[in-house]
């Protein structure tokens, strides 16, 4: 029977890489699949891995429709064993559901993949989905860290090396042109909870004591 896979993880612990080893080792086999992406590092239409590997990829605008491609597709004739969504996070709750029904009416094997929360500590709309209706939740194994050694849980946004809690939550590139200066520098990075919470990332970090927070009485 055909599954919706779901695998997980912050920034850095390997998704990415996971998706396309997926894809390869199905495409091993003989067997024929597609791979999705949206807001990929490296530009549209392509799926990436920080480890420099690369592979084409169809991107998934908020208006693309999983269950007409594929019945689309089978009806020329094309034949789709499997498919491989990357950044699934970015797809539209409406996308999953889509997603959903390719696996359960068609029996074709799904495996996504995806960071959980924003960098506001947000679950995104599409992993939120994803958790209520998967068949299978993996969480990767291999940990990203936080720059104090312990395992990252949070994914946190810079702009010109501060760290922000609000704003888009998808930004690609630069942000808004700051008045009267040059645009903001984006950045983003994993910090465990505790990091998160205080704002301290790795820049900050060396530039203030690392003393525990006092206590809320006294």
């Amino acid at each position: 029977m055909a599954e919706l896979h779901f695998f997980t993880g912050t920034m850095d612990s390997g998704k990415s890489t996971l998706a396309l080893q997926t894809n390869h080792n199905h495409a091993a086999r003989g067997r024929q699949g597609r791979i999705f992406t949206a807001h990929d590092r490296a530009g549209e239409a392509i799926l990436s891995s920080r480890l420099g590997l690369t592979h084409e990829a169809i991107e998934v605008p908020p208006d693309f429709d999983f269950w007409r491609y594929v019945v689309d597709s089978l009806t020329q004739g094309a034949r789709i064993d499997y498919i491989v969504c990357d950044e699934a996070q970015f797809y539209t709750a409406s996308q999953i559901d889509q997603l959903a029904k390719v696996v359960d009416e068609l029996q074709i094997d799904v495996f996504a993949f995806g960071i959980l929360t924003d960098f506001k500590t947000d679950l995104f709309a599409g992993s939120r989905r994803l958790v209520e209706l998967c068949d299978r939740m993996h969480v990767l194994q291999v940990e990203a860290l936080c720059w104090c050694g312990k395992r990252a849980t949070h994914n946190a946004r810079t702009e010109d090396g501060v760290m922000v809690v609000e704003g888009e939550v998808i930004v690609v590139g630069d942000v808004d042109d700051a008045p009267g200066g040059p645009p903001a520098e984006v950045a983003y990075e994993v910090l465990c909870r505790q990091h998160h919470r205080r704002r301290l990332t790795a820049a900050r970090a060396q530039a203030v004591s690392l003393a525990p927070e006092p206590l809320p009485f006294g």
